[in-house]
């Protein structure tokens, strides 16, 4: 029985040394081995069972006893395929990780069943070096350009840190993508999808996604409420036919690199100024009017609008205030000024999605239904260092929206209208 992941042995005397650990594992094969062999046509014996840790350094491996000798198990993140195992005799703590998770809860099931010195139901290895051949299984990178190649018969390396699979004609994301718990970087681009699944985000150390060039109309909100949210730093959608995108889109706020070009946006996400790490920012070439008021919050290294059809600022503000205010403005404002926190849980579904697109006003108040709304032009590089032209004229301007909580406050500001 074998398992293939990355494996760091850590001696539990070395802080007492006053020495650390390396802190990085090594590509092993971890095998559930037999001391000695069992008679023909019978199972391994209770006292056989030993852990051998082999690496491309040392095939041979580092033997370990296993019969009452494991003081511990840590398996808190074992469906991130990480685990630890605790020795008694070496005081040493083997790391494993990078393993995939099934694989990883059975190996631990057998290790238990040795350590307690019962009956292993398994077929278990020999004491014998491990072939190179045994290592190439952790395939880190794969590329695929085209139908040909695409595998249909076999799984994915589970070890993949980076996939490609461009011009393959996919329809839809393979399922069996989403089982590489590994995955860093996977390139998508020019195929036929025109969803995505709800599970992608399940890719929990996902940093780089590439969709461009597809067909994808929608985005999906599972894919922003996921642990993505922490993980994702680039997403390419270039090149497909998205209209809008989510409220929830800015929940990704790790996000740094961002390409929308060539898609069928009529307006950026409402909150899009709370994506606070992002520094490109590409959305050339769709139908973008206006930017909304959170633009102004971005702080951007390079920046893109070209070739949108961006409308003149209009010379009159929409005044849609309300006198009184109503007791839903009040308890609104009142919500998120003080930030009580509300889910569906406490309050009606349509109540949170108002609060949800609340205006923000120049004056850093909220405002729900009683407002004023006005277009004024904003120079680019006041939000980006480089700007690309927004038009063949050489311009650098581009209309934003601003709200106003009060006549005050669109009195105060009116200069920026200016």
């Amino acid at each position: 029985m074998r398992l293939h992941c990355e494996v760091e042995v850590v001696s539990r005397h070395l802080p007492t040394l006053g020495l650390r650990n390396r802190g990085k594992g090594v590509r092993a094969v971890v095998s559930l081995c037999q001391l000695r062999a069992p008679a023909k046509g019978q199972p391994a014996g209770p006292h056989s069972a030993c852990l051998l840790v082999s690496t491309l350094k040392d095939k041979r491996g580092t033997r370990y006893e296993l019969k009452e000798n494991i003081e511990q198990f840590f398996t808190k993140f074992v469906d991130e395929g990480k685990a630890t195992v605790r020795l008694k005799e070496p005081p040493v703590d083997i790391c494993l990780s990078k393993a995939n998770s099934s694989s990883l809860k059975g190996f631990l099931s057998a290790v238990r069943l040795a350590h307690r010195g019962c009956v292993v139901n398994t077929s278990l290895s020999t004491l014998t070096a491990v072939k190179t051949s045994e290592f190439e299984k952790f395939k880190t990178k794969m590329v695929i350009t085209c139908k040909k190649e695409y595998p249909l018969s076999k799984n994915f390396p589970y070890s993949l840190e980076h996939l490609q699979t461009s011009y393959c004609g996919l329809v839809r994301v393979d399922m069996r993508m989403l089982c590489l718990k590994n995955l860093m970087k996977l390139d998508l681009s020019h195929n036929h999808i025109k969803k995505l699944p709800a599970t992608i985000g399940d890719l929990i150390h996902l940093q780089e996604l590439d969709l461009s060039d597809n067909h994808l109309e929608s985005f999906n909100v599972a894919f922003c409420q996921s642990t993505l949210q922490k993980s994702l730093r680039r997403l390419d959608l270039s090149k497909n036919k998205i209209k809008a995108l989510p409220l929830q889109f800015c929940q990704l706020q790790e996000l740094s690199d961002l390409k929308l070009d060539d898609n069928e946006l009529i307006q950026l996400p409402f909150k899009i100024g709370l994506l606070k790490n992002l520094r490109f920012l590409s959305a050339a070439r769709n139908k973008l009017l206006v930017l909304p008021s959170e633009f102004k919050n971005l702080s951007l290294e390079y920046l893109d609008l070209f070739g949108n059809t961006f409308e003149q600022p209009k010379t009159l503000p929409v005044i849609k205030l309300q006198v009184p205010l109503s007791l839903l403005e009040l308890s609104a404002r009142t919500i998120l000024c003080n930030r009580i926190p509300y889910a569906c849980h406490i309050i009606p579904f349509h109540l949170c999605q108002d609060l949800d697109t609340a205006k923000t006003c120049v004056c850093g108040r909220f405002c729900l239904m009683s407002f004023i709304q006005g277009t004024a032009a904003m120079n680019l590089h006041s939000v980006a260092h480089t700007v690309v032209l927004v038009d063949n004229m050489g311009g650098t301007d581009a209309p934003v929206t601003s709200y106003f909580c009060s006549l005050a406050c669109y009195v105060n500001s009116s200069d920026i209208f200016k």
